[in-house]
């Protein structure tokens, strides 16, 4: 586990690596505290004023956390298990302090951040952006923004809150659709197989417009969202608030047909489920479920609801439901 964490720290994990060590934190706001010092302290030992000195930092910070192993810092190297339900993933690139100070040296890299089924993360973007990631979910984004403006690229679903900066804006790609804001908290879901777009407005402004016509756009205000299917656009108050409840690790829904919510599940679980009368579940159901429970134990709970039969082929993923 030592040798792992050194390795988080010198960027020499993958981003799997990176979300399997994070998931063995345990979920205890003193140890997350002094993990994040330790980012920070990664941080400062990487400052250097040419991106060639990165391997000097990286020995730098190895040496210094070998003397806080010595030093009574062990138990953070033994205690770590687990980490709680939202997992809280900050990844950068390993040289954004170098980048960030040293514009004319280098060009900023893309990462690409893919959040597993049945999995959710938080990550903070070099402006101080926050943006949460369902399951199933990409979002691809450089090491450091231009001057211009603030590009990322969306797929599936993920909720952002955006630092202010009036002169350069945030925008998010998804699909065939952009989304410009200044500054403002708001939820995207796009996945590929779902059939259309839609995004809930929480508070600032944010407008909306297909990608090749940006003349043709609208504007949300708080409370509002906007529902995106092929090039027709209909806007309406957020019907479900709660349903933003998922970086809470809860699932929710309101008056929605049990199918939709099989729909739902197949990606938040990546899993395929067959349904072979879709008629029995046209009833409409309103609860939540907890994230960590999983897809078994959710259509459990269905079945109460709804009786049905349920059969797993967990050789080829697939969940077949019948009368």
């Amino acid at each position: 586990m030592e040798e792992q964490l050194l390795r988080y720290f010198s960027g020499e994990l993958t981003v799997e690596e990176r979300l399997e060590l994070i998931h063995r934190i345990e979920n205890d706001s003193r140890l997350k505290a002094e993990f994040i010092r330790l980012q920070n302290l990664n941080t400062v030992s990487q400052l250097s004023s040419h991106p060639s000195d990165r391997s000097e930092g990286i020995t730098h910070f190895k040496i210094f956390a070998s003397r806080i192993k010595r030093n009574a810092q062990r138990k953070l190297f033994v205690n770590i298990t687990k980490y709680a339900a939202i997992a809280l993933i900050l990844v950068t690139s390993t040289v954004w302090t170098t980048m960030h100070l040293s514009d004319t040296f280098m060009e900023p890299t893309m990462n690409t951040l893919h959040v597993p089924a049945g999995q959710r993360a938080q990550i903070t973007l070099q402006d101080g952006t926050e943006v949460w990631l369902n399951a199933q979910s990409t979002m691809k984004y450089p090491s450091r923004f231009s001057k211009k403006n603030r590009e990322v690229e969306i797929t599936g679903e993920a909720f952002f809150d955006v630092a202010q900066e009036k002169k350069r804006p945030f925008i998010i790609s998804t699909q065939h659709i952009n989304m410009e804001v200044l500054g403002t908290q708001f939820n995207v879901y796009s996945y590929p197989g779902a059939g259309y777009i839609q995004t809930k407005l929480i508070e600032g402004s944010l407008r909306v417009y297909q990608a090749d016509n940006k003349n043709s756009s609208i504007i949300l205000k708080p409370d509002e969202q906007v529902t995106i299917r092929g090039n027709n656009m209909t806007v309406g108050h957020i019907n479900n608030p709660d349903h933003m409840l998922w970086r809470n690790g809860i699932y929710s829904f309101n008056n929605e047909r049990l199918i939709v919510i099989l729909e739902k599940l197949q990606l938040y679980y990546d899993v395929k489920i067959v349904v072979e009368d879709p008629e029995i579940f046209n009833v409409r159901y309103t609860g939540k479920f907890r994230q960590r429970d999983g897809i078994d134990e959710i259509l459990r709970i269905l079945q109460k609801i709804q009786p049905f039969k349920i059969m797993r082929d967990r050789e080829n993923n697939i969940i077949t439901l019948t009368k």
